[in-house]
């Protein structure tokens, strides 16, 4: 089974440039997408023409921000479109969409970015004080989680081209990657580190002029999985740069299963 994940930052420029053809020969089993910035009725007939695969979409009440989807081959048994009871203010922005299958469950979420300003920052961080117990509770159950996303933070120093200038920028804080920490604390592993430890393997680079020639970038979208999958020797991973959707030109792959 092979599972991707992509910040696609606008699915309608996506397919212009050729996101939906390129899936159809990647043809993974699942796919999980974030900044779809698009509403249902606003997609492109090539997000809905993709026979082999069921799919739901996870839309912002405003109109060309957020949103999340997930495509998986085989036929969900449950799916759940937001994070519910205590996150009506961030279900508003399309951020969470889960496909359970049995025991196996994949999301695709986004987190806040933080980055227009100490209110946006401050919901970013009150993100933070809330979906840490809801991942602690999904530990408890005897589920296999694969939990893709764009986290909007570069956890260690390997993970941003660099750490010292950039120690203070929002999504390099100290209580930024302290937070990814915790994740790791309550079990989970970060599917690309455990397969690929190679430094400045990034998924986010800025529109300065060549920093992605340069690859003067972040990495910013994580796989994080549990304990179980983690440790599944045919387990794999490959974090990809081309081809060039978008600035954000990368693609998180996860193998699992022969």
């Amino acid at each position: 089974m092979r599972v991707l994940t992509f910040n696609c930052n606008g699915i309608r420029a996506a397919a212009r440039k050729g996101f939906f053809a390129w899936l159809r020969r990647a043809d993974p089993d699942i796919v999980c997408l974030q900044e779809t910035k698009a509403q249902e009725h606003q997609l492109p007939p090539e997000a809905l023409d993709l026979d082999d695969y069921h799919y739901a979409f996870v839309d912002a009440e405003k109109k060309g921000y957020s949103g999340v989807a997930l495509y998986a081959k085989r036929k969900p048994d449950a799916i759940v479109r937001g994070l519910g009871p205590g996150f009506e203010d961030l279900d508003k922005e399309g951020r969470f969409v889960r496909f359970d299958f049995g025991t196996f469950t994949v999301a695709s979420l986004y987190v806040p970015s933080g980055t227009m300003g100490p209110p946006r920052q401050a919901v970013k961080v009150s993100f933070y004080e809330r979906f840490l117990p809801k991942l602690a509770t999904l530990r408890k159950e005897k589920r296999s989680y694969v939990i893709c996303g764009d986290f909007n933070v570069a956890h260690k120093e390997i993970d941003i081209y660099d750490p010292v200038r950039l120690a203070g920028v929002t999504g390099f804080q100290p209580y930024e990657r302290a937070w990814l920490d915790t994740i790791v604390e309550l079990g989970f592993k970060d599917a690309m580190r455990v397969v690929d430890k190679a430094p400045k393997r990034f998924t986010w680079w800025s529109g300065w002029p060549k920093a992605f020639e340069r690859n003067l970038g972040w990495r910013l979208d994580y796989q994080w999985v549990t304990p179980d999958i983690a440790k599944d020797r045919s387990v794999s991973g490959h974090l990809s740069r081309r081809p060039f959707f978008r600035s954000r030109a990368r693609h998180d792959r996860l193998r699992l299963g022969a």
